[in-house]
C-alpha cells in the first residue's frame, strides 16, 4: 500500500522523513541547485536537466512551490512567461546542496569501484 506524503503517519511525527520525502527524490535537489545562479524559465530548466521528463518537472516544480523552495512568476506576455525562482528557503538549502555535490564528486570512483566488487563477489550472485 501506497501512502501519500500528507497522510503518512510518520510526516506529522518526524520532520526529518516529512523534509526528505520531498529532497530526497530523483529530481528535487538537481532543480534547487539549477535554480541556485538565477530565475530560470521552465525550457531552460529542462535543458539545464537534460534527463528529466516535462511531466516530472512539472511534478517537482509544483512539490518545491508546496514547499516554499520555489516561487513561480507568470509574466503577462503572449503566450505567457513563467519564471522559478528559489525562495529564502530554497536558498538557504543552497550550500547542503553545494556539499553534497562536492563529496559526490570526491567519493564517485570509489563508490563505483565498490559496486563492480560487490556486483562481482559471488555472494552476490546467491541471492542474499
Amino acid at each position: 500500500m501506497t501512502l501519500h506524503r500528507s497522510t503518512a503517519p510518520y510526516a506529522a511525527h518526524c520532520p526529518v522523513r516529512d523534509v526528505l520525502d520531498r529532497l530526497g527524490d530523483r529530481w528535487s535537489t538537481l532543480v534547487l541547485q539549477a535554480l541556485k545562479d538565477a530565475p530560470l524559465r521552465f525550457a531552460a530548466l529542462q535543458r539545464a536537466i537534460d534527463d528529466v521528463s516535462k511531466r516530472m518537472l512539472a511534478k517537482t516544480l509544483r512539490g518545491l512551490e508546496e514547499d516554499g523552495l520555489v516561487t513561480r512568476t507568470v509574466f503577462p506576455s503572449k503566450p505567457p512567461a513563467v519564471e522559478y525562482a528559489l525562495t529564502p528557503l530554497g536558498r538557504s538549502f543552497v550550500p547542503h546542496i553545494e556539499a553534497l555535490v562536492a563529496w559526490a564528486e570526491t567519493h564517485h570512483d570509489a563508490i563505483r569501484s565498490a559496486r563492480r566488487r560487490y556486483q562481482a563477489a559471488p555472494a552476490h550472485d546467491a541471492g542474499r
